[in-house]
C-alpha cells in the first residue's frame, strides 16, 4: 500500500474522492514511492519534495492546451484576432475594442445596438400581447429584461455521479481550486449550482440571485423557498465565463421519488431547460438503464433535440470491444426517447483533467473531445443569433395561445343565448374543442402547423382559473395611437426580427419569413379606429 507524506497530500487530495481512481492512484504512488527509495529524497526540503511530487502528477496529468485554443482563451491575442481587434469583453461576454466604440449597454454599438433594439420589440410588440391574453399562466415562461442580455447557458443533465461536475471542472481547470465543484462516486450535487462570471470569485446564496432583478434567475422564486435553499451560484474571473454560462444539476436517482426532493425537480429542469442554449446529457458505461425520472427529463427535452448532445463519459475505462457493445446500448436505452429521424449527435471520451487510461483509443477520444469542444464555441459564437431566434419563437407561441383565446370567445358569444346558462355552455366549449373546430379554425385561417399547438388539455386548466369574460377579442384589442396587438407581433415575426438578424449579420441573407405563407399571418383584425 502506498503511504503519501502530508506535503504530497495537498498534491493528491483530490483522489480520495473518487472511487474510480484506482488506477491513476497506483501510478502516483509507484511514482512518489520510486522517489522515496533514492537516497537523495530524503535530503530535500520540503519545497523540493512538493515539485518532486507536482513533476509525477505532470506526467499523469492531461494536457489543456487544446481547450484553450478550441475555445479561442489561449490569450489576449488570439482572441483580438478573433474578433477583429476586440482585446477585452464586458460583463455579458460582448467584445470591446475601445472606449469610443462603446454604447450604454457596455458592448461594442453594432451589437449593444441589437441587443436594446430586441429588448424594445419585446417590450412594445410581444409582452403587451402576454399580459393581454395571460400567456404566462399557460406555459409559465415569462421573461425577464435579464434573461434578454443573459449569456448563452450550457445545462449538464443526467444520472448521478456520471461526471457532470468533474466535466465542469476540468472545461474551467477548477482541479485543486478552492472552488471546483464536488465530486465523488457516491451522488454528490444535490443543488443546482449556476457557475458564471463575476470580478472575484465567491459564492452566492440562491435567495440573493432570485431576489437580484438584474439577473436572469429571478423567476426561480416562484418554486419555492425550499428550492432556492437548493440553488447556488459561484462567481469567478474566468475567461470562458466571460462568453458562458454553466449550470451542474442533480444526479437523477431512479429510486428517488420526486416529491422527496422538497421542491417540484421536473419544473425547475424544465425551466432551465427551456432557457439553455446547449443541453449536454451525460452518461458512463454503468449507468444506461432509463427509469421513470429520465424517460420524464425526455418527454421534457421535446422539440429541443437541435440543442442536446449526448455524452458518453469515462469511456477510457473500457476496452475498445467492450466501448462498442456499450455504445450500441446507450443507443438502443435511447432511442425510444428521442421522436426524430436522425440519430443525436453522441461524444465518447474522458473529461477529467487525468490522463487517459493506458492501451486505450487516446487519439479517438481526443478528437471527441476537440469536437465537442467547437460545438460548444460554435454556440458561443451564435449568442445573439440564437437570442433573436429563441424570442421569434416565444413570439409565435404568444400569438398562437392569442388566436386560440380569441376563438374560444368568438364561440362563447356565438353560442350564447338569452336563456342559455354560460357556464353550461362554456364548459362544453372547454371539454370539447374539436366539436366547435377550436383548433382546426386556427390551422384553417393562419396556416399554424399542427405541431406548434398547445394540448387541449392545457386549456381546461387555463379556464379554471381565467373566466372567459376577462378576455376580449383580438379585434378589440386596438387603439388609435397603439395600433392592434395582432398587427404588431406579427410585424415583429414576420419582418422586425428576421429585419434585426440580418443587421448583425450583413452577409447573410435573412430568411423568407415575410410572407404570411411562410409565417401563418392569417386573417388580422381590423382597427376601427383608423379609416381604411
Amino acid at each position: 500500500m502506498c503511504v503519501v507524506s502530508r506535503s504530497s497530500a495537498a498534491w493528491l487530495g483530490c483522489f480520495g474522492r473518487r472511487m474510480a481512481l484506482d488506477l491513476h492512484l497506483s501510478r502516483v504512488c509507484t511514482g512518489v514511492a520510486a522517489m522515496r527509495q533514492d537516497s537523495n529524497y530524503y535530503q530535500l526540503d520540503t519545497t523540493k519534495k512538493e515539485e518532486e511530487v507536482e513533476d509525477v502528477l505532470s506526467h499523469i496529468l492531461r494536457d489543456r492546451s487544446h481547450i484553450d485554443e478550441t475555445l479561442r482563451l489561449a490569450s489576449e491575442e488570439n482572441a483580438a484576432e478573433h474578433y477583429h481587434g476586440f482585446k477585452y469583453f464586458d460583463s455579458w461576454g460582448c467584445p470591446i475594442p475601445h472606449l469610443k466604440y462603446i454604447d450604454s449597454w457596455g458592448c461594442p454599438k453594432p451589437l449593444g445596438a441589437a441587443i436594446q433594439k430586441l429588448r424594445k420589440i419585446y417590450h412594445s410588440a410581444i409582452k403587451p400581447m402576454e399580459q393581454a391574453y395571460k400567456y404566462n399562466e399557460l406555459r409559465a415562461h415569462e421573461i425577464s429584461d435579464g434573461e434578454i442580455t443573459s449569456k448563452p447557458m450550457v445545462l449538464f443533465l443526467g444520472p448521478w455521479s456520471v461526471g457532470k461536475s468533474s466535466m465542469i471542472n476540468y472545461l474551467l481547470g477548477l482541479k485543486d481550486s478552492p472552488y471546483q465543484l464536488y465530486t465523488g462516486a457516491e451522488p454528490t450535487t444535490s443543488e443546482f449550482t449556476v457557475i458564471m462570471h463575476g470580478e472575484k470569485t465567491r459564492s452566492i446564496e440562491g435567495i440573493v440571485m432570485a431576489a437580484d432583478s438584474s439577473r436572469s434567475f429571478s423567476p426561480l422564486e416562484k418554486f419555492g423557498q425550499s428550492f432556492l435553499e437548493k440553488l447556488i451560484g459561484i462567481e469567478m474571473p474566468h475567461k470562458l465565463l466571460e462568453r458562458v454560462t454553466f449550470v451542474d444539476t442533480p444526479g437523477i436517482i431512479e429510486n428517488r421519488k420526486q416529491q422527496e426532493r422538497g421542491y417540484p425537480f421536473n419544473d425547475v429542469c424544465q425551466w432551465f431547460i427551456d432557457r439553455a442554449d446547449l443541453i449536454f446529457v451525460t452518461f458512463d458505461p454503468t449507468k444506461l438503464d432509463v427509469g421513470l425520472e429520465l424517460e420524464m427529463l425526455f418527454r421534457q427535452l421535446k422539440g429541443r433535440e437541435s440543442q442536446i448532445r449526448i455524452i458518453l463519459n469515462k469511456a477510457d475505462n473500457l476496452a475498445t470491444q467492450d466501448l462498442m457493445r456499450v455504445y450500441g446500448a446507450l443507443f438502443w436505452s435511447l432511442a425510444p426517447l428521442i421522436n426524430v429521424t436522425e440519430p443525436p449527435r453522441v461524444y465518447v471520451s474522458s473529461f477529467w483533467p487525468f490522463d487517459y487510461a493506458p492501451d486505450t483509443s487516446r487519439e479517438l477520444f481526443k478528437r471527441e473531445e476537440i469536437s465537442l469542444l467547437e460545438d460548444l464555441n460554435q454556440v458561443i459564437e451564435n449568442r445573439m443569433e440564437n437570442k433573436i431566434a429563441f424570442i421569434r419563437q416565444h413570439a409565435i407561441r404568444v400569438r398562437i395561445h392569442a388566436l386560440l383565446v380569441d376563438r374560444y370567445v368568438q364561440t362563447f358569444k356565438d353560442k350564447m343565448s338569452y336563456f342559455s346558462d354560460p357556464d353550461l355552455v362554456f364548459k362544453e366549449i372547454v371539454d370539447e374543442p374539436d366539436k366547435f373546430f377550436i383548433f382546426k379554425s386556427i390551422l384553417a385561417k393562419t396556416n399554424v402547423s399542427k405541431f406548434d399547438l398547445p394540448n387541449r388539455e392545457a386549456y381546461q386548466d387555463f379556464f379554471g382559473v381565467n373566466p372567459i369574460g376577462s378576455f376580449k377579442s383580438l379585434s378589440a384589442q386596438c387603439s388609435y395611437s397603439g395600433g392592434c396587438l395582432l398587427d404588431k407581433i406579427e410585424k415583429a415575426i414576420t419582418s422586425e426580427l428576421p429585419g434585426l438578424l440580418s443587421s448583425i449579420n450583413p452577409g447573410k441573407a435573412p430568411p423568407g419569413l415575410s410572407s404570411c405563407e411562410a409565417t401563418g399571418c392569417g386573417d388580422k383584425p381590423k382597427n376601427r379606429y383608423r379609416k381604411n
